[in-house]
């Protein structure tokens, strides 16, 4: 997998990182990582597609324990439409599960993958942390 950096303070790198809430609530924040199949090297759709999920990331009140996280994985087709989106690994808060795969159906339909992108289809790994 490929992957892109979007930060609040920078829009360029290898792995996508935003934090949310930057005040401490128990020890931590929250934290999206994307990352995308090593075909797909148009930074600007990552980037796009990754702001979409963090523009619907709603964080529930329960938390999972530091340094854990879900992930859910994704096929997104040629025309934006989210083809599939499946926990593929459990943070150990069903609530937060919930929401890490709510944010990701609700971003949907993402933008149309790039002319030049020769699949009809990309990957993705959408993972949301709680960490320090």
């Amino acid at each position: 997998m490929a992957a892109v950096r979007t930060s609040l303070r920078s829009a360029l790198g290898l792995t996508a990182l935003l934090l949310f809430t930057p005040v401490a609530l128990a020890a931590g924040r929250a934290n999206l990582q994307a990352y995308f199949q090593q075909t797909l090297t148009s930074t600007d759709y990552q980037q796009k597609a990754f702001a979409k999920v963090a523009t619907k990331w709603r964080q529930p009140s329960r938390k999972p324990a530091l340094g854990k996280k879900a992930v859910v994985q994704v096929l997104i087709g040629s025309d934006g439409k989210l083809l599939s989106a499946e926990l593929s690994l459990k943070s150990g808060s069903d609530p937060w599960d919930q929401a890490a795969l709510s944010a990701v159906k609700k971003a949907a339909p993402f933008p149309p993958l790039p002319k030049s992108f020769p699949a009809p289809s990309v990957e993705a790994h959408f993972h949301i942390g709680w960490e320090k």
